[in-house]
């Protein structure tokens, strides 16, 4: 593919080739295609070449990236072609950078395969957070499980109780008079006190 940037003044002569190839895997059952190098010509002369890594995608399908790029904070996906080229003088970036060089319809890209990986820093990251949350939990749930319940065991013993007169008659039978310096007291025999343990 040539991306030629047409009358624009200073881009005039600048042209991007992009060479692709494809090849039948016999694991997925299918062609895929993959980006093999990049090509800066000017004038007709080649005035750069990148190795593409890591640039492929199924052929039925298109190839999308944020980044496609000769700088190392993005990745360096595209890297000089020889230490001896004129490459290392240019620095390539395409930003929302979309390919796809075969099968296509009607003009438009096929489904993209993303350029993300499955295991990025982020999803990463998540991933911890959710387990140390999940220990978390089954660590409470162990607890609440073997939490033991609140039995309460009463003993209740006799014990003598002493109160001051009273005129109830219907406790008369249940009173036995004491006698102390002047003052009548009584005692409930069946008075009983209990001590709950928890």
């Amino acid at each position: 593919l040539s991306l030629k940037f047409g009358d624009i003044d200073n881009l005039k002569g600048l042209v991007i080739r992009f060479l692709l190839t494809t090849s039948y895997y016999q694991l997925s059952v299918q062609n895929w295609f993959s980006l093999h190098r990049l090509q800066l010509l000017y004038n007709h002369s080649i005035q750069a070449t990148f190795n593409a890594t890591r640039i492929y995608a199924p052929a039925s399908y298109s190839y999308h990236c944020e980044h496609v790029s000769s700088l190392q904070r993005y990745d360096a996906l595209l890297i000089p072609s020889s230490a001896n080229d004129l490459s290392k003088l240019w620095e390539v970036t395409f930003i929302d950078f979309q390919i796809q060089g075969f099968n296509i319809q009607e003009g438009h890209f096929a489904y993209a395969k993303d350029c993300a990986s499955f295991f990025s820093p982020a999803i990463l990251m998540g991933l911890v957070m959710s387990l140390i949350l999940l220990l978390v939990l089954a660590y409470a749930l162990q607890m609440l499980i073997h939490l033991k319940s609140l039995d309460r065991h009463y003993e209740c013993k006799a014990s003598p109780a002493y109160f001051p007169q009273m005129k109830d008659n219907d406790m008369g039978d249940e009173k036995e008079p004491l006698r102390s310096n002047g003052n009548e007291s009584y005692e409930l025999r069946n008075q009983q006190f209990c001590k709950i343990y928890i």
